[in-house]
């Protein structure tokens, strides 16, 4: 078994280069300098045409595999020499998503064929409806509920791991966590509603139903639980969006979450900054320990 962490990446790479050529060299370059083994992606827009060419294409510059959501709006990219697709649920997603997300059952190879697969989603919440990010996020739960049979005939539940686009916030609370925005701060009146939602006195605040409902369904916000860990450090709930006077604040908009089980994995999570000329997003990075996540899965499937 390999003992190099395994690296995940989530990034909203604006637009996929903006439809510049040039610039999506450079985001596939900066993502294969990370030397990621599961990238998840969002704004892949129209990477599919043409027989996927530009998919394709940024596949081969990342030395990965990927599989492309409906409608380009988002991929997972894996290292096939750790990974390998046990399942793709892209039947699945039904009409509850505005920009489907891409969700996969994968085989970590070093844990061993008797070993548990994980799911993994790349998700793109809505950005303009409050009500359709809560729906949409509440569906995404559906995959942290997937059963599997051991060989010995136990049915057991999988464990998940999401990364993503949340267009929300998190709730508060995390030292070092990017506060609230006050909503007035959010100079264009469109965006603060887009980020906002009535409370109990019909007075809108600032939307972090996702992140509630995503707690409540069990899954853990990856970089808040490594922040408060006795090696984390403030970094891992780094803005992951820089404040501009029309949207507000710094925010950490891009998230993961994962089942509790897969946490003692995690060795350590911090955001990668990207000049504004490539992307309006930074990227999440999470380090995982081989050896625990593959005694995690075996574990599990015993």
């Amino acid at each position: 078994m390999s003992t190099a962490p395994l690296t995940l990446l989530s990034w909203n790479f604006e637009n996929n280069g903006k439809k510049d050529p040039a610039r999506r060299q450079a985001g596939d370059e900066l993502l294969k300098s990370l030397n990621p083994d599961l990238v998840f992606r969002q704004e892949l827009w129209d990477a599919d045409e043409n027989g996927r060419t530009v998919f394709n294409a940024q596949a081969r510059a990342l030395g990965m595999h990927g599989e492309l959501g409906d409608g380009s709006c988002t991929a997972v990219f894996i290292n096939p020499k750790r990974f390998s697709v046990v399942r793709d649920w892209t039947q699945s997603r039904g009409p509850q998503f505005v920009l489907p997300p891409t969700a996969l059952t994968l085989r970590y190879e070093e844990a061993g064929p008797d070993a548990l697969p994980f799911i993994a989603v790349s998700y793109h919440l809505n950005y303009a409806s409050p009500a359709q990010r809560l729906l949409e996020a509440e569906w995404l739960t559906t995959w942290a509920d997937k059963g599997w049979t051991t060989p010995d005939g136990t049915r057991v539940t999988l464990p998940a791991v999401f990364a993503g686009d949340n267009n929300s916030f998190p709730a508060p609370g995390a030292d070092g966590d990017p506060a609230l925005p006050e909503l007035l701060a959010i100079k264009n009146a469109p965006h603060r509603l887009h980020r906002s939602y009535p409370g109990p006195d019909g007075a809108r605040v600032p939307d972090t139903r996702p992140d509630a409902a995503l707690y409540t369904a069990g899954l853990e916000d990856v970089a808040r639980y490594w922040a408060a860990t006795q090696n984390g450090t403030a970094a891992a709930v780094s803005r992951t969006v820089d404040a501009c006077d029309t949207h507000g604040p710094d925010s950490r908009i891009d998230r993961a979450y994962a089942t509790p089980e897969l946490l003692p994995a995690v060795d350590e999570v911090d955001v990668i900054e990207v000049d504004a000329d490539l992307s309006d997003h930074h990227i999440l990075r999470i380090r995982m320990n081989a050896g625990r996540l593959a005694e995690i899965l075996n574990r599990a499937a015993a």
